[in-house]
């Protein structure tokens, strides 16, 4: 019958009912919207029932939806009120999942509208539901991979660079406007009449061509964990000396995953060095309450005589916490 085909645009779908007098029930020919067949059917006793529901199917078993929809019913004629549902959000399996009653006898012809405000994959292994259209969320997350992309371009093949940075091994090009953004210290060079505004040259020498590399990696977004990994301690210094204080902290945290016999040491003394508080104190908690600073006696021995007196002193003081009297 030509009154069973729902029509459907965007996430909207029309059924009009051009006949609905002695029949006491009626169900739609399938439409589709999102990943899933559906179907609507009316049914008419003391009130007006809506359903709505997927097709049966492997796919509405395995992945069944989460829709969250209104539903408009409209009368043919001239007083068109329609009749509106509050927003619902049901998971659907069968047409027993949702039943709207419809306070109102409905004869002749009349229009139901379902309009869809999203629709998720519910999942069987207690997983977080997922939107199949796209949100807010994977609205920015493509906006971020997009600029990711651009600023990497940007890097990689010196677009419109107009700043160099010499190293102690080769120079890279970069651009003022990132540096600056990213960096108070960047920013006041190019504001102020230094040399590095008026050459725009920046001399890092303290850095290699690659440290430096995995420095503006960081700036431009584009750094991977391995490089990250492997340059953190040179970075920590850059981000000390050029005031990244996102990268600074990103630094302490990654060191104070790793501490052990061999690297302790050389980390107390960068905690003091960069005023690292978080990663002085795991230092010395490492030392002296998991007891490890007897396993490394000689290299404390030599740690003593090259170390500043202060952080001697501060070295004492956990001492004498941990062997306190109780």
């Amino acid at each position: 019958m030509v009154d069973t085909k729902v029509e459907t645009i965007s996430r909207l779908a029309q059924w009009r009912i051009d006949n609905f007098g002695p029949c006491t029930y009626k169900r739609s020919d399938p439409f589709k919207i999102g990943m899933w067949n559906w179907q609507l059917s009316v049914e008419k006793n003391r009130y007006l029932y809506v359903r709505l529901f997927p097709e049966p199917s492997r796919l509405s078993k395995e992945q069944p939806p989460i829709a969250k929809f209104i539903i408009r019913v409209t009368a043919a004629g001239t007083n068109r009120r329609p009749y509106i549902s509050p927003i619902h959000e049901r998971l659907l399996r069968t047409s027993e999942d949702f039943v709207w009653p419809v306070d109102s006898t409905f004869h002749g012809r009349f229009v139901i509208d379902v309009e869809f405000l999203d629709l998720q994959i519910y999942s069987v292994n207690g997983e977080e539901a997922s939107s199949i259209w796209p949100n807010d969320g994977m609205l920015r997350s493509s906006a971020n991979e997009s600029i990711l992309r651009c600023l990497s371009r940007m890097l990689h093949d010196s677009i419109d660079a107009d700043v160099t940075i010499n190293t102690c091994d080769g120079a890279l090009k970069a651009h003022k406007a990132i540096l600056s953004a990213s960096s108070p210290v960047f920013h006041s060079m190019f504001q102020h009449n230094l040399q590095e505004k008026e050459s725009s040259t920046i001399n890092i020498k303290d850095m290699s061509l690659e440290s430096c590399t995995a420095l503006l990696s960081y700036l431009y977004g584009t750094i991977v964990q391995e490089d990250f990994w492997k340059h953190r301690l040179t970075l920590l210094g850059a981000a000390n000396k050029y005031a990244i204080s996102n990268l600074k902290d990103l630094c302490e945290e990654s060191l104070l995953e790793d501490i052990n016999t061999s690297n302790v040491l050389e980390r107390l003394q960068e905690a003091w060095l960069y005023q690292l508080d978080k990663l002085k104190k795991g230092c010395l908690t490492y030392l002296f309450d998991f007891g490890k600073i007897y396993d490394i006696r000689d290299e404390v021995n030599d740690f003593f005589r090259s170390a500043e007196r202060e952080l001697i002193q501060e070295m004492f003081q956990e001492v004498l916490t941990v062997w306190k009297p109780a």
